[in-house]
């Protein structure tokens, strides 16, 4: 399905929930409004149309917002963990967990700057680790490891497991590609 399918798919499942005329988000450290007549999704800093992988994370998680969230689990789990799709983990490693190694690994401490950007907060685990308010309701946990004699630095994301009550597998994967793009 692409994108323009996806997005037309996306807003006619939420226009059947009959969501209220003002209807606004908070993806991360923007707020977002859905125009609900002319079908946009609109980015409130700048007033202007978001990209469509965006808006349709954000139609999917408003309808299910408005259908009620599920209660966060307290378990945190890994994309593996999720998918069960052994074959696409290379590329979902790529697209997320390697360029947090790549910018964080040698200074895992550096992540910590996000705090002051981001709904985000430092919490015990590995040798740093952060969760990201990415939606209400939607937080991802992320670890770093530094660089030691016998291996190199490693990281990886977490999600509440009620995730997968929210959004589908795609949805998931560009979640987490939106989050690391920010970091």
């Amino acid at each position: 399905m692409g994108y323009a399918e996806a997005l037309g798919k996306a807003w006619e499942d939420l226009l059947l929930l009959k969501p209220p005329s003002s209807l606004t988000v908070k993806f991360l450290a923007d707020e977002y409004s859905l125009d609900l007549a002319a079908k946009r999704v609109l980015s409130l800093s700048c007033n202007a149309p978001v990209k469509d992988s965006l808006s349709i994370l954000i139609l999917h998680y408003s309808a299910r917002n408005l259908r009620g969230l599920p209660v966060l689990s307290g378990q945190w789990v890994t994309f593996r963990q999720i998918s069960g799709i052994q074959g696409y983990y290379p590329a979902y490693y790529s697209r997320t967990i390697a360029p947090v190694i790549r910018k964080y690994g040698r200074n895992p401490q550096a992540i910590l700057g996000i705090l002051d950007r981001l709904p985000a907060s430092s919490v015990e685990g590995a040798d740093v680790s952060v969760v990201i308010e990415a939606f209400n309701a939607v937080p991802l946990l992320i670890k770093l490891w530094k660089p030691d004699t016998e291996f190199g630095p490693e990281a990886n994301l977490y999600f509440d497991a009620s995730i997968k009550d929210i959004f589908c597998l795609e949805d998931i994967v560009v979640l987490a590609q939106l989050v690391v793009g920010q970091l």
